[in-house]
């Protein structure tokens, strides 16, 4: 069982597929699985591979699973009897000092600890273009843990050829980033595909007067590009590519903390 847990969880990463891992920690009396059991949790709540027990528990650490999901934080469930969970004091779905209690309906009376750790997929950076900019900030992006896009019509590289595409069709990317750094090579092309991409932050490399021009002939199409960043990159005085690219970089981890902070616990 452990080795399809396994599978499916790698196969849920390559499918950049948020789940969660729900593993039994500790067991009293008598309960279907014991420690060490593990189950993989899908964002509808469903169990796609392990065992972690029957319909006492399944309905607790689906509830545990979609809140870390949602919130990127782990959940503590003890799953206990009625009678245990009166004597202590608590309630079902009470939280203290981080544990989530539950109520074990089943008639073997057991009592169950599962911790659920989310595993969410990293989050995605499409650069489009080809120039000085562009490749200094897929090389510089390459450290910090995103998973890199480069839509860059002729680049050849050998170096980059598992992140690189040759068109700006980048489509579906939903709660990913965009940055536009084409400067003058297809400019128009490259944001159109960057509005329609469903990205939760475009930003534009350019100045912005460039950019006003743009976005008057998007706008005469009927296409808004109200909601972009231009120019993109933090204020830092950048002059070289590499500093352009590393304020451009600063503005997408600042995003990319805000957009998955916690919120509270649900």
């Amino acid at each position: 069982m452990m080795d399809q847990v396994e599978a499916e969880a790698g196969r849920l990463r390559a499918g950049a597929q948020p789940y969660a891992v729900a593993t039994v920690v500790r067991t009293l009396a008598a309960t279907s699985a014991k420690p060490g059991a593990r189950a993989l949790v899908l964002a509808d709540g469903s169990i796609v591979a392990g065992w972690i027990g029957g319909g006492c528990a399944r309905s607790a650490v689906a509830k545990a699973a979609l809140a870390a999901i949602a919130t990127g934080r782990p959940q503590y469930v003890s799953l206990r009897p009625e009678e245990l969970l009166a004597a202590e004091g608590v309630q079902a779905g009470e939280e203290r000092d981080g544990i989530r209690f539950a109520r074990n309906g089943c008639p073997s009376k057991g009592s169950m600890d599962i911790f659920v750790e989310p595993v969410l997929p990293r989050p995605r950076l499409a650069i489009l273009g080809s120039g000085p900019v562009a490749l200094a900030l897929c090389d510089l992006a390459a450290r910090f843990d995103l998973q890199r896009i480069l839509a860059a019509p002729g680049v050849n590289d050998p170096e980059l050829a598992d992140v690189v595409q040759g068109s700006f069709d980048i489509a579906g990317l939903t709660g990913g980033y965009v940055v536009v750094a084409t400067q003058g090579r297809g400019d128009e092309a490259a944001l159109r595909a960057a509005l329609a991409s469903g990205a939760a932050r475009v930003a534009f490399v350019g100045s912005k007067a460039k950019f006003a021009a743009l976005s008057a002939r998007l706008a005469a199409d009927g296409v808004d590009a109200g909601a972009v960043v231009a120019p993109a990159g933090l204020d830092i005085n950048a002059i070289t590519p590499e500093e352009i690219a590393l304020s451009i970089l600063a503005q997408v981890v600042g995003w990319r903390r805000r957009d998955t902070r916690p919120g509270p616990a649900a």
